[in-house]
């Protein structure tokens, strides 16, 4: 990668955020179309990636494992996941179970889970190897003020270098600058809850088995990690997760296991923790004039079900396929009115869902609670009812549609 210079100022797509998303696209967008020029904004520098790229673990579902095999990233990444083989839903306290087991479905599993850091480490190699007429990286930077014109907007960065782009895609995260300088307004909803994340040792193999237990605070999820661990994320209210933090190792572990229990295992030691409060956040507007936005810049979600970062490559992958069925067209209104198009829909159900899901288990009520253990109850018996909730795990329904919804435009197009 090269950084980028006065006598290189105008290329196809500019990038601001070189966070999973940022790089993710990047690379993308290059496999599928070399010729491409872009331009990669990060406002930190190249050695203080600890905040997108830490110990964090990110449940894929199978369709984004596909989405990243295709990309060519997954034979390294695949090597340093566990995958998800069976899925146990519960309510704490309550009679309601749900057991999900991959090979029910023909399946050998319903995706994986990979520690974020590999896949930063991996993008940064892949992209450092490019020459710099294809990728300049322009970091520590950031977007200081942008103007929309015709045919492409012009940026003005903090350093003081100026760039023009035929499209600006904004992928910084759930406060991106960038997105409130282009005009976006944004709709936010405090969840009055916290996530505390940490990893966990365990006495015993876990067998590929991960788990997400309700709670009237939030849901506790473990994940499977290589080894005998687990990735831990525990919503709970603000108070108590400012007193998980506070406390030692051995007492952290305790109290993660009293407040699960033992059907995952014995926990045996943690490693570091980390902490979020939990915010529901929309843009308005995926698209504004020669500007798109993606992953939680868009939207970010509660960490309920693990959906965040799918639904950013699924956004991922409609702007890509976009950019290589309409080439010349990149930044155009007929391409962000399709990219549009092409994600509400997705985003709306799965906002919905994961909102729905934190109000219906994060609550006290007896009236609600019998209704939403009569519905796990059910899926444990009728195997059936368990269809939507595996499809919902694998994300390929989404990913199909979406699939779909492109290949018509490109045939109307072609006409």
């Amino acid at each position: 990668m090269a950084s980028l210079t006065d006598t290189a100022p105008e290329v196809d797509i500019a990038i601001a955020g070189g966070g999973m998303a940022g790089l993710t696209l990047a690379w993308a967008l290059l496999k599928a179309r070399p010729t491409l020029r872009i331009a990669v904004i990060e406002q930190q520098a190249a050695v203080e990636r600890s905040v997108s790229f830490d110990s964090r673990s990110i449940a894929l579902a199978a369709a984004s494992v596909d989405q990243l095999r295709n990309w060519q990233l997954w034979p390294e990444l695949g090597a340093k996941a566990s995958p998800i083989r069976h899925i146990h839903v519960s309510d704490r306290g309550h009679f309601g179970k749900c057991y999900l087991e991959a090979d029910h479905f023909g399946l050998s599993e319903f995706g994986a889970v990979l520690e974020v850091e590999h896949l930063g480490q991996l993008l940064q190699q892949r992209l450092q190897a490019l020459p710099g007429k294809q990728l300049m990286m322009l970091q520590p930077d950031q977007v200081a003020s942008l103007q929309q014109q015709a045919d492409q907007v012009q940026l003005q960065l903090a350093s003081g270098k100026t760039l023009s782009a035929r499209l600006l895609v904004v992928c910084e995260g759930g406060l991106s600058p960038t997105r409130q300088l282009a005009g976006f307004a944004l709709r936010s909803e405090h969840y009055e809850q916290t996530a505390v994340i940490a990893n966990l040792a365990l006495a015993e193999p876990h067998q590929q088995r991960a788990f997400e237990r309700f709670t009237a605070d939030g849901p506790i999820a473990l994940l499977p990690l290589p080894g005998k661990r687990y990735s831990l994320v525990w919503t709970t209210q603000p108070a108590e997760a400012a007193q998980l933090m506070q406390l030692d190792e051995p007492a952290f572990t305790a109290a993660a296991q009293q407040a699960f229990g033992y059907r995952a295992g014995v926990f045996v030691k943690s490693g570091a923790r980390a902490s979020y409060p939990l915010t529901l956040r929309r843009s308005d507007s995926p698209v504004r004039h020669r500007i798109a936005l993606l992953g939680n810049s868009l939207h970010s979600l509660h960490p309920i079900a693990g959906q965040g970062f799918n639904l950013a490559l699924r956004d991922i992958a409609a702007l890509v396929a976009l950019v290589q069925q309409m080439p010349t067209a990149i930044g155009d209104y007929a391409m962000l009115r399709q990219y549009q198009l092409a994600r509400e829909a997705d985003m709306q159900q799965v906002m919905t869902l994961t909102d729905g899901l934190v109000r219906l288990f994060s609550n006290r009520s007896r009236l609600l609670a019998l209704g939403r253990n009569l519905g796990l109850l059910g899926m444990l018996l009728c195997e059936p009812l368990q269809q939507p909730l595996a499809r919902q795990a694998m994300g390929y329904s989404a990913t199909l549609r979406q699939q779909a919804q492109l290949k018509e435009f490109s045939n109307d197009a072609a006409l």
